[in-house]
């Protein structure tokens, strides 16, 4: 790959690794016996789309510390698209979510697999929940077998066990806050824990710590990280609702019907009259809610300046993390490369 940031050709080189990886184990798995297949082809799909960002972060904490190129480098960062698509599967199995990509996700379209069998939903729903952590343990084996040093990924297992533990945290914290009164500061934190750090902050910290960084350097990837994942995440939160599914691939009524607790939501709750309380409380958590309710909290939170709200946090933290590129010495083309990540990680319509 050449010094200069190709986001495009980064992709295909990761959707190719990912896609023989996956194929291989797929046929292991039909191989012990074919009434497997199922769970096979999702696991052979499960990666199959993203801008490739998590793995791009790792690759680019890696080169900020001056090390080149290498195949050994990409697969270890790859390994980070397979933690997401695990984390994917159990998102969408938690919040019973229908579609991603504008594809049905992994249980619901096991179900339709399944149908006609007993039990076919809770079995569906099983399965789901088994190739989620078959994603997540091949991480941790794509990894392992890179081909870099022992030595080097010594550097870096203290930080992906960080990675799994926090991601973890995130996800029972918004188990645990569905459904409870909006507070934004609870919506940060699990911004923070659920998706910031595993998908902008940890890869480039593991990157650096492959490659050797110097303590100032990964301080600097972190605070660079840390608000850049934040505005990812609330990106993510304002296409949940005001995203059309045509361009978002998922439904835009999943974050009110599930009650979930998203920044979003919780800045409208905050700056809401008792009276519009007392309206978005009639429509969140309700299953129900159709394409009018849609329109109606879309221009009362409008009214309520929320989304402008979320919009200026991005743009802060945008701001604020590639501002912490200055001074840290790295080459031009990992300045240049973060601050193209940066923009491509917030600043999209799907």
């Amino acid at each position: 790959m050449s010094e200069r940031w190709d986001p495009a050709a980064f992709k295909e080189r990761v959707d190719t690794l990912l896609r023989d990886f996956l194929a291989e184990e797929a046929g292991h798995l039909v191989r012990i016996d074919p009434a497997l297949q199922p769970v096979a082809d999702h696991l052979r799909r499960a990666a199959g789309h993203g801008k490739r960002l998590r793995a791009a972060f790792c690759y680019w904490g890696w080169r900020a510390a001056d090390q080149p190129d290498s195949d050994a480098l990409l697969r270890a960062a790859a390994s980070m698209e397979l933690v997401h698509a695990a984390a994917i599967v159990h998102d969408d199995l938690i919040d019973d979510s229908p579609l991603r990509h504008h594809l049905p996700t992994v249980h619901v379209s096991l179900e339709t697999a399944l149908a006609g069998r007993p039990r076919a939903r809770a079995a569906a729903r099983s399965l789901a929940m088994l190739i989620g952590d078959h994603l997540m343990a091949l991480a941790g084996q794509l990894f392992a077998v890179s081909g870099l040093p022992a030595a080097y990924l010594a550097r870096a297992r203290p930080m992906w066990a960080r990675l799994a533990r926090e991601l973890v945290a995130g996800e029972c914290l918004e188990i645990l806050s569905t459904g409870t009164g909006p507070d934004p500061d609870v919506s940060m934190k699990v911004v923070r824990y659920k998706t910031a750090k595993y998908t902008v902050e940890q890869p480039l910290l593991i990157g650096g710590l492959l490659a050797g960084a110097s303590p100032a350097l990964r301080a600097g990837l972190s605070a660079y990280g840390m608000p850049l994942g934040e505005a990812f995440q609330l990106r993510d939160d304002l296409l949940g609702l005001f995203g059309e599914p045509g361009d978002t691939g998922k439904d835009g009524l999943d974050d009110i019907r599930g009650h979930r607790p998203t920044t979003l939501l919780a800045t409208a709750w905050q700056a809401a009259l008792p009276t519009q309380r007392q309206h978005l409380a009639r429509v969140f958590g309700r299953r129900d809610v159709g394409e009018e309710q849609l329109r109606e909290v879309r221009e009362l939170m409008i009214e309520l300046e929320a989304p402008q709200e979320v919009e200026h946090m991005i743009v802060s933290r945008v701001r604020e993390a590639v501002g912490h590129l200055d001074g840290l010495g790295m080459s031009r083309h990992a300045r240049w490369a973060l601050t193209d990540l940066a923009r491509s990680a917030t600043d999209r319509r799907t």
